[in-house]
């Protein structure tokens, strides 16, 4: 009984691990892509982010003997997927990988920053976050409709898992478009599948510092480190945020030259290693995240044959498996846009601004969607601060005056 008592952490970090990453590497690997990544550059950014996360989370887990994941910023990565293209190529998206790093380690230096980006209203982060997932869950849709023999056996597999098994919905989904691509007869002939890191020289221009490194730091700390913070606070832990901030800051600078785009807190995974399913005592928990750690790094090892999968994949297939992953996201992304009703007018310009895709002076539409936003709550709350003309109060033969009002 002790033993098992003592395995139970380390089986859950590993189960998380295993989660964590079969549910979002595809949308990694189409961010890193999306910006201009070869297959092989793809891979080494993947390896990098399952390296850093190894050794932040086991670094962090044996400082402060707390349950603290950390995973790498799949909004971010989605993100990605919606900015396509930027000025300057893979080199100058690495150059706002670090940029967006350096913003991270200044958040935890300065707690005004942490601060100001935790100001920014829920309704708009999270219709920024939706919009730039948006074309991501639409993909599923259009994977049946193009590839129904090989996307209706995902899709079934997926709804199922997520009515009796849940945490396995993704990674099932997974395993079936691999069944689904190993029946069809593709050979790994040509595809390297051994690990390996590829150096890339940065460069720096102000598109893509405006187009990627803003955004990719706002959604990674709106909607992952805030997030992870709550969950661990729900279990009773209270990581040091300046630390803990400054520590993935560092950890993705040095994975960004290599590809990593960004690392952070945990929040799905927080939630399988922080509860009391992983240990009845809190203060064995933190084994679990030391476990994560080594587990993400064994599944790194493995980046190559996850890239192999990827181009060996109908583009959409490989898309609509990201999209599953991320339905949930979606979902608690709008609920958080929407609520408040007196934010609604505002996220739902940033939704549509952000879901449009637009370019403007080569800078995506993540960033122009949270002006458009905040322009909007800014104009609708001087209105809505504007005292009504004074009058005679409405009765019953004079209908009342129109006052500007909350919707």
């Amino acid at each position: 009984m002790r033993r098992f008592d003592a395995a139970q952490p380390i089986l859950a970090g590993l189960v998380s691990a295993v989660v964590g990453y079969a549910s979002s590497f595809t949308v990694v690997l189409a961010g890193l892509r999306a910006v201009g990544a070869t297959p092989a550059q793809a891979a080494s950014g993947l390896l990098a982010l399952c390296t850093g996360i190894a050794l932040t989370a086991v670094f962090l887990a044996l400082r402060h003997r707390m349950p603290i994941s950390i995973a790498w910023s799949t909004p971010g990565a989605a993100l990605l997927v919606a900015t396509g293209h930027v000025q300057g190529g893979w080199p100058a998206a690495v150059g706002a990988f670090l940029v967006s790093a350096a913003l991270i380690v200044v958040a935890g230096l300065s707690p005004w920053l942490a601060r100001a980006i935790a100001a920014i209203p829920a309704p708009i982060a999270g219709a920024m976050l939706a919009g730039v997932i948006l074309s991501l869950c639409t993909a599923p849709v259009r994977a049946v409709v193009d590839v129904p023999a090989l996307a209706v056996p995902v899709v079934l597999t997926w709804a199922l898992l997520t009515r009796f098994a849940r945490q396995w919905a993704v990674p099932g989904a997974l395993l079936a478009a691999v069944i689904a691509i190993a029946v069809r007869g593709v050979h790994l002939t040509g595809v390297s599948v051994a690990p390996s890191l590829v150096l890339v020289a940065p460069t720096f221009n102000l598109p893509a510092l405006i187009s990627i490194a803003v955004p990719l730091f706002l959604v990674t700390m709106a909607a992952q480190n805030v997030p992870g913070m709550a969950v661990m606070a729900t279990y009773g832990y209270t990581p040091p945020l300046r630390g803990v901030l400054v520590t993935t800051g560092l950890a993705s600078a040095l994975a960004a030259p290599f590809g990593g785009h960004a690392l952070n807190l945990a929040a799905i995974t927080a939630a399988l290693t922080a509860g009391p399913d992983t240990h009845p005592d809190p203060r064995r928990r933190w084994v679990a995240t030391a476990a994560l750690g080594f587990g993400q790094l064994t599944l790194g090892l493995g980046a190559g044959l996850a890239m192999a999968l990827v181009l060996l994949s109908p583009p959409v297939l490989v898309v609509a498996v990201a999209g599953l992953a991320l339905l949930s996201a979606l979902g608690a992304s709008l609920a958080s846009a929407v609520t408040a009703p007196g934010g609604r007018e505002a996220a739902v310009v940033t939704f549509v601004v952000t879901a449009s895709g637009m370019t403007i002076l080569n800078i995506g539409s993540a960033f122009w969607g949270l002006v458009a936003g905040a322009l909007t709550a800014l104009l609708l709350h001087r209105h809505r601060a504007t005292p009504a003309p004074a009058g005679p109060p409405p009765g019953p033969e004079r209908e009342p005056e129109t006052v500007a009002r909350p919707a």
